[in-house]
């Protein structure tokens, strides 16, 4: 089976000027949003389990199906968010482009995880999708946990698997950038940027109430 994880950049050491947001920050602006979004019955740290310092190609799969799920999520946000139609100008670009990406990914992820690939959960967006300042705060948030999150996985993969998700980190790195510029914020905070762990993902998640 290849396998061919995702990876990506981020996390929140301080809150300088457009710098990422902490947990706490990420909390209040969940609420303020009024977002809503929640995944049922799923917990990322879960998913993985205990990894081994060791890279295997079944520990490989794990991060895989964790990706995925992450995936998952992004593409039906965005696609949520095109059929209500309240985007406009470069935001609808974003998600539009940003969309389409994410849908990708899912089609690679799942082809590399064959009938081992989890399948899609449901997932209820609320008030995120259906208002343009909303999904914004929402989008930014969630592009930067989901890059930290790949990014906190890279050093658990076997080599060839690390050098497929290259090619996928600097793609999810850039929707970061992007949604970071349209929401006055600094799109690069800084030269370099360690990973979250599963835990610390799922908990980023649970605040803004996209996983339940």
């Amino acid at each position: 089976m290849a396998v061919v994880p995702g990876c990506g950049v981020g996390d929140d050491v301080g809150r300088e000027a457009g710098a990422p947001y902490s947990r706490r920050h990420l909390v209040a602006l969940a609420a303020g949003a009024g977002s809503g979004l929640l995944l049922s019955g799923v917990a990322v740290e879960r998913m993985l389990g205990a990894t081994s310092p060791v890279p295997s190609a079944k520990q490989d799969a794990k991060i895989l199906n964790y990706a995925l799920l992450l995936e998952y999520l992004q593409a039906a946000f965005y696609a949520e968010a095109l059929t209500r139609g309240k985007l406009r100008g470069e935001l609808r670009e974003f998600a539009e482009v940003v969309g389409e990406h994410e849908h990708a990914h899912v089609a690679f992820l799942k082809k590399a995880l064959g009938r081992a690939a989890r399948p899609e959960p449901v997932f209820h967006f609320g008030h995120a999708t259906r208002d343009s300042s909303a999904f914004r705060t929402s989008a930014r948030a969630l592009e930067d946990a989901g890059v930290a999150a790949y990014n906190g996985q890279a050093a658990n993969l076997t080599k060839p698997a690390l050098g497929s998700a290259i090619k996928i980190v600097s793609v999810e790195a850039r929707h970061a950038a992007w949604i970071r510029d349209i929401v006055g914020d600094e799109p690069a905070p800084r030269a370099a940027d360690p990973g979250w762990s599963a835990a610390e993902v799922n908990d980023e998640l649970k605040s803004l109430r996209l996983l339940g």
